[in-house]
């Protein structure tokens, strides 16, 4: 009985100090974890690479995964890219067997472990944001080498009752056929795959296999055997995560568990070979580290497989799992709010796409050409009315304050967009109703202007988030959208001085009978709706490049000092 329970507290105290220890290595991470894997994934190599150094950093392969999620769904990352990640998470998590092949069960550190979990426990509850998440890491740290400490010390005892020969033989055993030999290797990936489906942590099963083969339970053979189920079991929490979830998360579930299934195939067919390495390498290299290294192996190797295939896996991926989900519904997924970075950048992205297509529609119809201006305000109104529900659902506030200043300007471009959607929406695109060179000229900055728009607003949403500039994602602006802002801005503001005037000649023209009361008015009304379409349209987009706040005349003041509902 002291022996299970001494087993049991172990895997408790490993499993909470790793829970910990992450959540605190997440906090101090931060906005860089999303930085990094970003601009990290140029190539599925490049993205297996730093997929694999970031969840060895933060000690947990789920964040990884869930933020390449949120960046795949944001339209930061293409999904070969976020595959990539996903790829090098596996590899990444491998280092915990490390730790407890080369430390945990091989020196006693409860007495350090006690005063370092007290040392982290003040940190996290007095210190500040930063030292709080680096109390709690450590405070973790330290309940896992506890953890194994326990855990060692209840194998010790179950090692008196347990013996190698108590569990089914391998191939690669001595004296063992292939027959048996493969019914012993399935039984055992099975045992593998159930502790850590019932543990929940593949990091804590494998902790408890190094155990026992240190304290002599399980032999080389079958401690690998079982390594390979817990490797599969992972799986299961990735595919029961995925139940409800966007198709994004569905389609890296599935690329997860596939991966995992492939990986243990090559495990299996190769594990005569692999055992018998391994036994020819025990007498120069103990078998701690042996079982260390065949876990990392196995998951390089399933790793090398798949990559150069990235493409065909992918599209697979893809025909298993179809997507019925609309770009704007990928974009706005729930599960991006845990990350404010790619939420705002999602968010910003879906505003500049509704600027540029309704900028598209306002040209469309100044040109003359036909169009479906009001179905595609009504469809622009409805995607700005739900990026304001999306941003209300953040989880937790920026960090830092760029991206606070981020999040703002996001927000300003979002209420420009509205205000230039509401006047498009409020009839037809105004034409000129005479070939007055005044009225023609208002109509051409307005083009204008909406070119620019539209110009940037593409540049937007098909911008690479992989930039190497160190700017919040998104924020590189090259010569040629400067110069389109530069130009949407010049238009705006001739055309806000000149339709001033207009009003002044136009309402002038009634008194000698050069116009009606009626004409002169509606055509006052076309040219102040053509200057405030320009001026929202303008404005939106400099917000959209972090370039609007201190020059903006505010949403109700021009820059001649008149309200914008008078305009």
């Amino acid at each position: 009985m002291s022996t299970a329970i001494a087993i049991l507290g172990g895997v408790g105290l490993f499993l909470l100090g790793m829970a910990v220890m992450t959540d605190g290595l997440k906090a101090l991470a931060g906005s860089a974890l999303r930085t990094v894997l970003a601009k990290a994934a140029a190539t599925p190599l490049s993205g297996a690479f730093w997929g694999a150094v970031v969840t060895l950093l933060v000690q947990s392969s789920s964040a990884v995964t869930m933020t390449t999620i949120g960046l795949v769904n944001a339209g930061l990352l293409s999904f070969p890219q976020g595959l990539g990640l996903v790829f090098g998470a596996n590899v990444g998590t491998t280092g915990t067997g490390w730790l407890v092949a080369l430390v945990g069960v091989r020196v006693s550190l409860s007495n350090y472990a006690l005063p370092m979990i007290f040392i982290g426990a003040l940190a996290k509850l007095l210190g500040s944001r930063r030292i709080a998440a680096a109390g709690g890491a450590l405070a973790g740290f330290a309940l896992v080498l506890y953890g194994l400490t326990t855990l060692q010390q209840g194998m010790g005892g179950l090692a008196e009752s347990l013996h190698p020969s108590d569990l089914p033989a391998v191939l690669g055993a001595p004296e063992v056929g292939w027959g048996a030999g493969t019914v012993g290797l399935m039984t055992l990936i099975v045992v593998g795959l159930a502790m850590t489906a019932v543990m929940q942590s593949s990091t804590a099963a494998i902790a408890v296999t190094l155990s026992a083969f240190y304290a002599g339970a399980v032999s080389l053979e079958q401690g690998a055997a079982l390594i390979i189920g817990q490797n599969v079991g992972t799986a299961t929490s990735s595919a029961l995560a995925a139940i409800g979830a966007s198709a994004t998360a569905k389609r890296l579930a599935l690329a997860y568990v596939l991966f995992k299934v492939i990986a243990a195939l090559i495990a299996i067919v190769a594990f005569p070979f692999t055992a018998a390495l391994m036994k020819a390498l025990a007498a120069s290299v103990d078998g701690m580290t042996l079982l260390a290294a065949y876990h990392t192996a196995y998951n390089v190797v399933g790793v090398a497989v798949l990559l150069p295939a990235t493409q065909w896996f992918t599209r697979t991926v893809e025909r298993l799992v179809p997507s019925r989900q609309t770009a704007l519904q990928r974009a706005l997924d729930p599960s991006v709010l845990a990350s404010p970075v790619i939420a705002v950048e999602t968010a910003r992205r879906v505003v500049a796409d509704v600027l540029a297509t309704t900028a598209a529609s306002v040209s469309a119809g100044l040109s003359g050409r036909p169009g479906h201006v009001a179905h595609d305000t009504k469809a622009a109104a409805a995607a700005l009315e739900q990026v304001r529900d999306f941003l209300s659902e953040l989880e937790e506030p920026p960090e830092t304050e760029a991206e606070r200043h981020h999040l703002t300007s996001t927000l300003h471009a979002l209420d420009r967009a509205s205000r230039f959607v509401e006047v498009v929406a409020d009839g037809q695109i105004p034409r000129p109703m005479a070939r007055a060179p005044d009225d023609l000229r208002i109509a051409e900055l307005c083009a204008q202007a909406m070119c620019a728009a539209q110009a940037i607003g593409r540049s937007i949403t098909s911008e690479s988030a992989l930039s190497a500039r160190a700017e919040p994602i998104g924020w590189s602006i090259s010569p040629e959208v400067a110069a389109a802002l530069a130009e949407a801005g010049c238009a705006a503001r001739e055309l806000d001085a000149l339709q001033l005037d207009h009003r002044a000649v136009t309402l002038a023209a009634v008194a000698p009978g050069k116009l009606t009361a009626t004409d002169a008015f509606a055509r006052i009304d076309t040219a102040r709706r053509l200057d405030r379409i320009a001026h929202h349209a303008w404005r939106s987009a400099a917000h959209l490049l972090g370039r609007g706040e201190h020059n903006d005349p505010g949403p109700e003041v021009s820059a001649h000092g008149a309200s914008a509902t008078s305009r």
